[in-house]
């Protein structure tokens, strides 16, 4: 079996890392493939009417084509398998405009129109894309796992004195109730921090009722909201190995990679209780709050403080599981 893989949103957000990290293991299997990367800007027009032919006659010469997101060049024959992460976009009002939304919409539909199969990352993620797209197609569930570079690394043992949230500010990612919850912490430990990882600059948000919250706090308690701007890979590790927690109280997640990093991190993680989460951390160490609860959430908080930290975490998810997946599927439909 010879599957082609769009790789051209290689190294580009979230759906390169997952990309990134699934390759080397469809390497290393026992089957063949091409790795599809021409200067075609996804989602465009050239992508859809006008992909290079002699690109799609080595792309048609495979046996199946894989693409990481719901974008699919035009003139492709054969079986095709696309991946839909989330429907966040068409779940949580406000995040797109209409036109943005439609859009969406459409490249969900021509996807599984045009598609085999569809993969995605959760069964929450399965029945939304069931209910809001009326999806007939088979939806394989494959789930994310630990990124590569958190391999190896030896937890810290001496934890500093700061929580750590990984995400930007949109409304669905819950960070105005984390920010409330902190706000009452700080009442009984006042010499805590917090940091949002990401440069201020660079978290999305049409709400400027987030940066009023913080500028509120570091009023009152000198700075303990800290932005820590982009952060490389390594950086990362060593701010998830350092933290007390990572509190992570989003509203709405496709599958939520971060509790993950944490825990392997040998960092305690306090999440909210929304369906995916139950679903794919209810066998893990993690501390559920009640979601949308600002005081449940500063309770949890507290109460981890004082918890030991997570030792001996199995890799209940991994890329290489994913990959084998992923090339099994494929090979029992064609």
């Amino acid at each position: 079996m010879k599957i082609a893989v769009d790789m051209r949103m290689s190294g580009k957000s979230g759906i390169g890392t997952f990309l990134d990290e699934i390759v080397p293991y469809f390497k290393n299997s026992a089957h063949e493939f091409y790795f599809s990367n021409p200067d075609v800007k996804t989602f465009s027009m050239k992508e859809i009417f006008c992909f290079p032919k002699d690109e799609l006659e080595r792309i048609n010469s495979c046996d199946a084509y894989f693409t990481p997101y719901c974008n699919i060049p035009g003139g492709i024959i054969i079986p095709v398998f696309s991946t839909i992460h989330d429907v966040v976009f068409l779940d949580v009002k406000g995040l797109s405009s209409t036109a943005g939304t439609m859009i969406r919409k459409f490249f969900y539909r021509r996807s599984i129109k045009k598609s085999r199969a569809i993969f995605t990352v959760s069964e929450f993620s399965r029945q939304r894309i069931i209910e809001n797209l009326k999806c007939k197609k088979e939806i394989k569930v494959v789930h994310n796992g630990v990124p590569s570079y958190f391999e190896n690394l030896v937890p810290c043992s001496e934890k500093e004195n700061y929580i750590i949230y990984i995400g930007n500010i949109k409304k669905h990612k819950g960070l105005s109730i984390l920010l409330e919850a902190f706000e009452k912490v700080l009442q009984v430990e006042n010499n805590l921090k917090l940091m949002l990882v990401g440069s201020n600059e660079n978290f999305r948000s049409q709400d400027n009722s987030i940066y009023s919250m913080i500028e509120k706090i570091n009023a009152v308690s000198h700075d303990s909201v800290v932005f820590t701007g982009f952060v490389e890979n390594e950086k990362l590790k060593q701010l998830l190995a350092k933290a007390k927690m990572l509190v992570q109280p989003s509203l709405y997640e496709g599958f939520g990679i971060p509790p993950l990093q944490a825990l392997k991190c040998g960092t305690n993680a306090v999440i909210s209780d929304i369906p995916v989460f139950r679903e794919i951390y209810g066998q893990l160490p993690v501390v559920f709050f009640k979601s949308s609860d600002s005081t449940d959430l500063s309770k949890k908080i507290l109460e981890t403080l004082n918890r030991s930290s997570p030792k001996n975490l199995t890799d209940i998810y991994s890329y290489e599981k994913t990959a084998g997946a992923i090339i099994d599927f494929i090979e029992s439909k064609l």
